[in-house]
């Protein structure tokens, strides 16, 4: 704290005084409350005055019915009067005997002449240091690889089994378990219950960690969840612990960390594969949202549909087209073999030869053109069998025949995965001559 006046140089200027306040050569005499503006002028004038950090420990607190706290500040040689309103932060800070740093101004309170600072702020003593630390950790763990972004995993789009680390009561578990049977009730929910708070959580979150890998080969589980809801910097702290933090990091699934209020960043949240804001965010994260996924199906459903109805239609043009192709060459090949077996029949006519002959060489001209005809119909029946068994492959009916069947639930959706049906609900199987209502009493799903 720098000096308020200089050493040297203290003539009446310097307290604001000019001839005008003396009379015949002495002082002129002010009333009390002139003087008292005098010094809260001189005490505003002073920049170090009007912003002072101070620390020390607490005394004589109370508390008036305005709820601003009054209470003297003091060390081993010295004690200062102080006042914190009841707007100003930091008033759960203040108990007789706490340490506390406080920031404010200096003031003389008029109408008793007290001297105080008006504080803006209250905090505990060391918590600087305690801040300091705190970055020291963040330097050494990021110097480490522990922050790298490029060694973070994607949590798996559809979990089978999240784990919760966190308190077993209290509102953010109930929160994340809310969230989760909102967005994707198939999923199941491991929870491993730790203190999040004190001397004892430190250790607990560890040993959360090690049981989760430890039994990782046996309960198969694809993403973690560590929570706890906002709090101050030493509530916060089992999250900026330096073993929590590599229990993070060697974790064998992805963690998303969910640790604190959007304004609080702890060590955990930089460690983790994933950070959220909120514990509800952090479930956000580590869940699908059913209402897409059905949005998504039904998309994917309605494109196939127009598909197969477009290749079917395809299918139908190209067989009329053919039959019409077919229908046309029978008839011209037809017309075009009368036509030969007329003119043959009028030259033979001209030549006049023995009836025998003739009627052979019209019974030989005839066999030809049944031949040819039976030929070219035998030719155009082929195709036209081709392009049949080819309309046939495309359609769904046939492959029912080979042992398929479609499956639908009770709002006639095709169900595709089995993760799509529960117990005892009810489905309609098409076959490929009728359709079987039935009821499910058993799920089973494929390991992969």
């Amino acid at each position: 704290m720098s000096n308020l006046y200089p050493k040297s140089g203290m003539g009446r200027e310097s307290y604001g005084m000019s001839e005008s306040d003396t009379e015949n050569g002495s002082l002129r005499t002010r009333s009390v409350s002139e003087v008292a503006d005098l010094i809260n002028e001189v005490l505003g004038s002073e920049p170090a005055l009007q912003d002072v950090r101070v620390t020390g420990e607490v005394a004589d607190l109370r508390q008036v019915r305005s709820g601003n706290h009054f209470f003297r500040l003091r060390d081993s040689e010295a004690a200062l009067g102080c006042v914190l309103f009841r707007y100003s932060p930091g008033a759960m800070h203040l108990e007789d005997g706490a340490q506390v740093v406080c920031n404010g101004r200096t003031n003389l309170y008029v109408n008793r002449g007290d001297l105080q600072i008006v504080v803006s702020r209250v905090e505990p003593a060391g918590l600087g240091a305690l801040q300091a630390r705190l970055d020291e950790l963040r330097r050494k763990l990021a110097s480490e690889g522990l922050f790298e972004e490029s060694r973070k995993r994607q949590p798996p789009r559809f979990p089978q089994r999240i784990a919760v680390i966190t308190a077993e009561t209290g509102s953010v578990l109930q929160d994340i378990l809310n969230v989760l049977s909102r967005r994707y009730p198939l999923v199941e929910v491991v929870l491993l219950p730790v203190t999040v708070q004190g001397v004892a959580a430190v250790g607990e979150i560890q040993n959360a960690f090690a049981v989760l890998d430890a039994e990782h080969a046996r309960v198969h589980v694809d993403v973690a969840i560590l929570a706890r809801g906002g709090g101050s910097l030493e509530d916060l702290m089992p999250f900026n612990d330096e073993a929590v933090a590599r229990a993070i990091f060697a974790c064998r699934v992805p963690v998303i960390s969910g640790v604190g209020h959007e304004t609080d960043t702890t060590i955990s949240d930089l460690v983790a594969d994933r950070r959220a804001p909120t514990p509800s965010a952090a479930a956000e994260l580590a869940s699908p949202d059913q209402i897409e996924l059905r949005a998504g199906i039904g998309a994917t459903a309605n494109v196939f549909r127009r598909t197969l109805a477009h290749h079917l239609q395809t299918a139908r043009e190209r067989h009329e087209q053919t039959t019409d192709r077919l229908h046309q060459s029978s008839t011209y090949a037809m017309s075009r073999s009368r036509e030969r077996l007329h003119g043959v029949a009028q030259r033979l006519g001209v030549l006049k030869p023995d009836p025998m002959s003739r009627r052979r060489d019209v019974e030989h001209a005839r066999s030809r053109a049944k031949a040819s005809i039976t030929r070219l119909t035998e030719l155009q029946a082929e195709r036209l069998s081709g392009l049949t068994a080819q309309l046939r492959a495309l359609s769904h009916i046939n492959t029912m025949r080979r042992g398929f069947a479609i499956v639908r639930d009770d709002k006639d959706k095709v169900i595709k995965l089995a993760a799509q049906v529960k117990v005892k609900a009810k489905i309609r199987v098409q076959l490929s001559d009728g359709t079987v209502s039935a009821t499910t009493s058993e799920v089973q799903y494929d390991e992969e």
